[in-house]
């Protein structure tokens, strides 16, 4: 990844960490999750909002941490919105792959188009301390969809971000 690159990317995590879209919890919800990070103590608490067609239709979430755990949840929210359940759980498999590249990116271009501005998080790949923060939304947005019963996938509920 280019200099010119990193530094963009880092500033799109400080603007959303700044500004974080989605943040505020809001009634009424599907399902709640709490995650804590206990390696560095980041937590968010978040709620799913499903439209009758059963889609996503939102995110609130509240919590507490550094700029890339706040960021990628800012970031998460934005892009999972009014997407059926399915497509969220897949974005979510991508994104995790995405930190497992340490760095690298994905191979899959399709993918990294679908992620839009999470590829912003491509770097944090490098530092394994750090992907944990960055998966902290993730990992209570599949909880909570597994929650409300609208889950596809068949893993088990988590209580912490201890799966990185």
């Amino acid at each position: 990844m280019s200099g010119a690159m990193e530094q963009l990317y880092q500033q799109l995590i400080i603007e959303h960490a700044k500004d974080p879209h989605g943040k505020g919890l809001a009634e009424p919800y599907a399902a709640e999750s709490f995650q804590v990070n206990p390696t560095c103590g980041d937590e968010v608490r978040l709620r799913v909002h499903l439209a009758p067609d059963g889609a996503l239709e939102r995110v609130s979430w509240q919590g507490q941490g550094c700029s890339i755990s706040q960021a990628s949840i800012s970031v998460m929210s934005e892009l999972v919105e009014g997407l059926p359940v399915a497509e969220v759980e897949a974005l979510g498999e991508d994104f995790r792959a995405l930190l497992h590249t340490r760095g690298e990116g994905l191979q899959d271009e399709a993918a990294e188009d679908r992620l839009g501005d999470a590829t912003a998080f491509t770097g944090v790949g490098k530092y394994s301390a750090r992907v944990k923060c960055a998966l902290l939304g993730w990992m209570a947005l599949r909880d909570a969809l597994l929650q409300a019963g609208t889950s596809t996938t068949s893993t088990t509920s988590t209580t912490s971000t201890e799966e990185a």
